[in-house]
């Protein structure tokens, strides 16, 4: 895909989450009023995440075009310092907990829905608004990672983050029901303390695997590409 559709792509990604999470944000649902807000659904979290990955993706685009044939030595740092964080934020954020949503979302809400997204909230939130926080998150980050190369960072590094990410919002989860004596997603209440701690670990557990996933997609679309490429 050439370089000015590929920069379009993320400007049209990067209004679509803007537009979701206004919306969201704009929705007048009881839980939003309770302790921890939106903050404490991992749907909003990566929603947040989604949307400033692909605000640096735009910002990285930008000072790429400015910076091309400057010359700028010390633009051209700044630069791949940004290009770095993109490429960070990809594989420990935006694709594994992206996918992690995706996934773990439309899972239970096939087996019972009441468990994750009660029918009370069609009343709140429309289809659409549904499928923007838990569907297209997939193609957007497949997309993306389609579309440009990512230098994923060392292995136990990775790994090490999206450990620290994961236990951190376990962590949060735990301190909501602490505090308000109720749990963020309603299955937990059927829970027993030992089910909820080998839900917790399993979860963890998923997520790693979903960063290792990511590291092998994007290994694999690219070194592909490349074998496919016509020799000089």
């Amino acid at each position: 895909m050439a370089l000015i559709p590929c920069q379009v792509l993320r400007v049209a990604i990067l209004l679509s989450y803007c537009s979701i999470l206004c919306n969201y944000k704009a929705i007048e649902m009881p839980s939003h009023q309770t302790y921890g807000g939106s903050w404490k659904f991992l749907t909003f979290i990566d929603l947040v995440i989604q949307a400033v990955f692909f605000g640096i993706c735009v910002l990285t685009d930008l000072s790429s075009l400015l910076t091309r044939g400057s010359g700028n030595q010390e633009q051209e740092r700044q630069l791949k310092k940004l290009i770095s964080l993109r490429d960070w934020m990809l594989a420990v954020l935006a694709f594994p907990v992206g996918i992690f949503v995706v996934a773990v979302f439309w899972i239970i809400y096939a087996y019972d829905r009441e468990m994750i997204y009660p029918k009370l909230l069609d009343n709140f939130i429309p289809g659409w608004l549904n499928h923007g926080m838990h569907t297209t998150v997939l193609p957007f980050i497949l997309i993306e990672m389609r579309t440009s190369h990512h230098a994923y960072p060392s292995r136990s590094s990775g790994l090490a983050a999206i450990c620290t990410f994961s236990v951190g919002y376990i962590l949060w989860v735990c301190w909501v029901h602490h505090v308000t004596g109720m749990w963020v997603y309603p299955f937990l209440e059927h829970f027993g303390p030992g089910a909820r701690i080998i839900f917790f670990g399993s979860t963890t557990i998923l997520m790693n695997f979903l960063y290792l996933l990511g590291e092998v997609l994007n290994s694999y679309i690219w070194d592909t590409q490349r074998s496919n490429e016509p020799p000089f």
